[in-house]
């Protein structure tokens, strides 16, 4: 998980399709140190069809997520992207403070009713159901965190998270 500004793309043909290698010009890394200490490109496939995505260059600071495979960094659609200036006051606390407390957790989504936590370190996304998905008001102000006993649950707010209480009314 990074902040960076995108600064060159280059088509590469090591696939059938091609893929799309950016250039980055890394701010801040948020996640992964222990993989891949400093990240210089981030690969996707060159078409959005094939879930590739579209970075301009020079323009913004996006926050990008992926993975790391062979020693490159992928990203695509189903990982989350954004505009570092679209992303909420809640998104940026998130990262900075509130994400790394949901790390035991698991996040499940949640496509129709009824939904239920199978397990105490499940957090279910409600977003799913309105279709708005990374974009949804869960997604944009609320970070699933590990509380007492292992439970996780969703927390909202600017203070400190209170450990030692579960709160069932967030979503």
């Amino acid at each position: 998980v990074i902040r960076a500004k995108v600064v060159g793309k280059k088509l590469m043909k090591d696939g059938p399709f091609g893929t799309m290698r950016y250039t980055v010009k890394q701010v801040k890394m948020y996640r992964g140190f222990q993989i891949m200490p400093h990240v210089q490109y981030i690969y996707t496939e060159a078409s959005e069809s094939l879930c590739g995505v579209k970075l301009e260059v020079n323009k913004y600071q996006y926050l990008i997520t992926g993975r790391v495979y062979e020693g490159k960094v992928y990203t695509g659609l189903c990982n989350w992207y954004e505009k570092w200036d679209q992303l909420t006051p809640a998104q940026r606390k998130g990262l900075n403070h509130r994400y790394h407390l949901g790390c035991g957790c698991k996040i499940r989504p949640c496509y129709y009713l009824p939904c239920f936590a199978t397990s105490k370190n499940e957090c279910i996304w409600t977003d799913m159901l309105s279709n708005f998905g990374h974009s949804g008001y869960q997604a944009k102000h609320y970070a699933c965190i590990q509380r007492v006993e292992g439970y996780c649950s969703w927390y909202r707010g600017w203070a400190p998270p209170d450990k030692t209480i579960i709160n069932a009314t967030d979503p």
